[in-house]
């Protein structure tokens, strides 16, 4: 058994008596369809809806999150792992008190971490569970083995995607590359699509049937399909002022249908909360793919 299997069979244990956090990945098969939008006023509305939130930004090439906020943290989880910041240290307070960590270069230097490293993060990461009841995780975008990676080890993703061709094109290839993947179980992930900038109900579920019937028959998984954010020109006015648009257009097309879905993902059923494995989980098991 390798460390990092011993890690993780430490932390079912352990959880067993901790809380632990649901973790909501949010990932798209291209850049520029709003999934890190979508990730941060999701997180608003869910703090809105009485849940203690935290967004991890786990794109270490483009900070997106940092961008559309408007803040510069000061630590990121790479201060972490060489700089001894405890979990606390690193957070830094978004809008509606939610918690931002940055994960910077920490993400991309995990499959360099020495044996005590990995140690270190895994129990700091158990501090991270016992502060949220949610950890929105805001991927990069496309198909690279970061973003997979995050993906394939998941209990529950959000795909975003719109009805674009090229949008279309680039989700089922992330959907493929990811079902190539060891690691990632079907069984143990849900994956659940939002249709984004739509001009109709309609164009959301037309997006999602035609994912799902390539899915279901090329790769033997279903998605799940938790509705459509309209097209809102509201949206581009907020990302100029570096403000999610629920906070600076609350009645808008778009707001109106971001918190309809944190309501249905508030009403998540009981079998994918008991299958959340909380983040130190999750980071266990990404070690140790990384590490095979």
């Amino acid at each position: 058994m390798d460390q990092a299997e011993q890690l993780r069979n430490i932390i079912k244990k352990q959880n067993q008596k901790r809380h632990i956090a649901r973790v909501i990945t949010v990932t798209s098969g291209k850049g520029g369809v709003g999934k890190s939008s979508i990730a941060i006023n999701l997180a608003i509305q869910m703090r809105k809806l009485g849940k203690r939130v935290m967004i991890l930004d786990a794109d270490f090439g483009l900070a997106n999150v940092e961008i559309m906020l408007g803040i510069r943290p000061k630590y990121s989880l790479a201060d972490v792992l060489y700089q001894g910041k405890e979990i606390k240290d690193i957070i830094t307070s978004g809008p509606m008190d939610i918690g931002f960590i940055s994960g910077g270069s920490g993400i991309r230097e995990l499959v360099n971490l020495t044996r005590e490293q990995l140690s270190v993060l895994v129990q700091k990461l158990y501090d991270l569970d016992e502060m949220a009841d949610i950890i929105v995780i805001d991927t990069g975008a496309g198909i690279s083995d970061s973003v997979l990676e995050f993906v394939a080890v998941s209990s529950e993703v959000l795909l975003v995607a719109t009805p674009e061709p090229t949008s279309l094109t680039d989700a089922y290839a992330l959907l493929k590359t990811l079902h190539q993947k060891e690691e990632f179980l079907p069984d143990n992930t849900k994956i659940k699509l939002i249709a984004n900038r739509t001009f109709s109900e309609k164009d959301g579920r037309d997006l999602y049937s035609k994912l799902n019937v390539v899915a279901e028959r090329f790769l033997n998984f279903e998605l799940e399909y938790i509705g459509h954010i309209p097209n809102d020109q509201n949206i581009s006015r907020a990302c100029i002022q570096q403000k999610p648009i629920l906070m600076v257009y609350p009645n808008s097309p778009a707001s109106l249908a971001l918190e309809q879905l944190a309501i249905q993902l508030s009403d998540t059923n009981a079998v994918v909360l008991q299958n959340k494995k909380g983040i130190s989980q999750m980071f266990a098991s990404l070690l140790h793919f990384r590490r095979r």
